[in-house]
């Protein structure tokens, strides 16, 4: 029997390449896509943590549905170890599965939002993120540290990157923007355009961010803002 979360079969999987490393791309992903966003609309969404210090994710969330979080994991479990090579015994763990929207102003942004970020150092984290918004909301951004050449931070190089990175940013503070593309002190190696119904994969690990279009973006209505639903995972 097929809910409102049924994956579209066969995936039309690819794989794209970023910098030194590669993300997957699932078009097409759900069934009915419009299902959930419309379930996103009627949900109750509060601040992500931090958002009051001006730090983490600019905006705002709620919990998306157990069925669709159990569909797309027990999905992607097998596909993310055989395509990033994570080894076969270790478990999953899993965050909160969550509906998110851009809410912040690009004038409110804390410095640490106007740059690039890495969600975790450990090997096997993974971001996944279900885009149920259109190309107009601009996409993911990623980039290379140009000063340590650093894309992917590392238990080995987590210090040394951020030893540079603070000290950079204290002696001068980004631009008050969203970051979306190259600057002083990183290099941007490319950007997965947002696209409605496209699900992307990609080692959390990896300097990135949300490239957003301020005009439409910052925006709290599910039907109209920059709507993803956003699951992390580790190994």
């Amino acid at each position: 029997m097929q809910n409102n979360y049924s994956i579209n079969m066969p995936p039309l999987l690819q794989s794209v390449n970023i910098g030194s490393h590669q993300a997957l791309i699932i078009d097409d992903f759900l069934e009915n896509p419009d299902a959930l966003r419309q379930l996103a609309a009627e949900s109750k969404f509060e601040t992500y943590p931090g958002y009051t210090e001006r730090k983490g994710y600019p905006g705002i969330r709620a919990q998306a549905p157990v069925d669709y979080s159990y569909a797309i994991t027990e999905f992607l479990e097998p596909l993310i170890k055989s395509h990033f090579g994570v080894p076969e015994q270790l478990d999953l763990r899993k965050s909160v599965c969550a509906f998110s929207l851009t809410s912040m102003t690009a004038e409110e942004l804390g410095p640490l939002q106007r740059t690039p970020h890495f969600d975790a150092s450990t090997p096997y984290h993974m971001a996944v993120l279900l885009y149920l918004c259109n190309e107009r909301h601009g996409g993911t951004g990623f980039y290379r540290h140009k000063s340590t050449g650093i894309q992917q931070i590392t238990e080995s190089n987590r210090e040394r990157y951020l030893d540079v990175y603070y000290e950079e940013i204290n002696a001068q503070r980004p631009a008050q923007r969203y970051f979306d593309d190259s600057s002083e002190h990183f290099e941007f190696l490319g950007m997965i355009p947002a696209k409605y119904n496209r699900l992307v994969v990609y080692q959390g690990s990896l300097l990135h961010t949300a490239c957003i279009n301020p005009a439409i973006s910052i925006n709290a209505d599910a039907m109209t803002g920059r709507l993803t639903v956003n699951t992390f995972y580790d190994f």
